[in-house]
């Protein structure tokens, strides 16, 4: 195999910043605790999640949380 055939690349600069601020997503799932965690850690006791197609498509996480304030 030519160098240029290679599977091996380098990384864009914006993937190596995800990866550095592990926000790399494996699964689903992990996206989904992660949430929930934020959920906890914001002092919910009401939590509701909904998943679409396996997380592939939508996950909407609401809580009663009292967590950081909009962005202006």
């Amino acid at each position: 195999m030519s160098e240029s055939e290679s599977p091996i690349r380098t990384l864009d600069s914006e993937t190596i910043r995800q990866i550095a601020a592990g926000e790399v997503v494996e699964r689903p799932a992990s996206v989904v605790k992660e949430l929930l965690e934020n959920s906890l850690d914001a002092g919910a006791d009401r939590i509701t999640i909904a998943v679409e197609e396996g997380g592939t498509d939508r996950i909407r996480i609401k809580d009663n949380g009292v967590g950081m304030s909009e962005e202006a």
